[in-house]
């Protein structure tokens, strides 16, 4: 993009001395601490502000990225186009997210046309700011508020969802019943279902969050249900059942009868008629010969 003489003017002028003893912070440094830009100070502003965009952007881009003279044409421009980004937040204003803050992702936003801008798409920066500004600010809804990943799909279909559930509501008087959402939007049962379930992976509770109002002192945390101490448990016996049949069947009754009735050796051997000596050899065998087949298995 050729730079007008106006402009060119302007940054000899700069050069030439305009910026002694001046220091600037540099455009990464703007982009982290995006703020509402007010009146540039120790800078040619009033000069800078009398060119119009294209000499500004022609400035921009024919200027290195480290040159203060560029910091503040881009400053100018986006102070120029404070009421877009403004617009275009207002049509959020009704999300959880505060104002300062999607103030901050739009002019984000608006850096990115400022430096991407081609004259010869035959728009002006504003029209070519506008949807970059609010793109960025739906971007970041999309990747940034959603406290579980949900594919953009049921994304966009969420959003398409809440502007339907409106217009039915205001045409009907009432609530849209799910059959009339679902007709709506020309999706099935199940896929609105799916939205339902998107709506609420969007903003997530905390679990020391009470569960009345009341002031009680119940948090979701206790309503959780906690890890069985009795599941390992049964993964152990399914495992020892696995290798159940491998042992004779006075070695599986001797089991039964020490593990599940709780007999000792002594009662044991005499409801065999064995000794209490062979009761403990015949226990040792069957439960070396499972742990053998235990420990293999890992």
């Amino acid at each position: 993009m050729p730079v007008p003489e106006k402009a060119i003017a302007v940054q000899e002028k700069w050069t030439a001395g305009g910026d002694r003893g001046m220091t600037r912070p540099s455009r990464s440094a703007t982009i982290r601490q995006i703020r509402e830009p007010g009146p540039v100070s120790g800078v040619p502003a009033d000069e800078l502000g009398q060119l119009d965009d294209c000499e500004l952007l022609g400035m921009i881009q024919s200027l290195p990225r480290e040159s203060p003279l560029r910091d503040t044409a881009c400053e100018v421009l986006v102070n120029r186009y404070r009421p877009l980004v403004r617009s275009c937040v207002r049509r959020f204003q009704n999300s959880p997210e505060p104002y300062e803050d999607l103030l901050q992702v739009g002019y984000v936003g608006l850096l990115k046309a400022i430096n991407n801008y081609d004259p010869g798409a035959g728009t002006g920066l504003a029209g070519y700011a506008l949807p970059c500004v609010s793109g960025e600010i739906k971007r970041y809804f999309r990747d940034k508020r959603w406290q579980v990943h949900v594919k953009r799909s049921l994304q966009e279909l969420r959003l398409a969802a809440r502007a339907a559930s409106a217009e039915l509501s205001q045409a009907n008087g009432r609530a849209p019943s799910d059959a009339e959402l679902a007709e709506r939007l020309d999706i099935s049962a199940d896929e609105l279902r799916e939205v339902k379930q998107a709506e609420m992976a969007f903003q997530s509770s905390s679990l020391d969050a009470p569960v009345t109002e009341e002031g009680g002192r119940a948090s979701l945390a206790d309503l959780m249900g906690a890890d069985d101490p009795q599941l390992e448990q049964v993964l152990d016996m399914e495992a020892v059942w696995k290798h159940w049949r491998g042992l004779p069947e006075r070695e599986q009754e001797l089991l039964l009868l020490r593990f599940y009735g709780n007999m000792t050796q002594a009662e044991i051997g005499k409801h065999l008629g064995i000794s209490q000596m062979h009761v403990s050899r015949l226990l040792a065998d069957a439960l070396g010969y499972l742990r053998e087949r235990l420990l293999t298995m890992t």
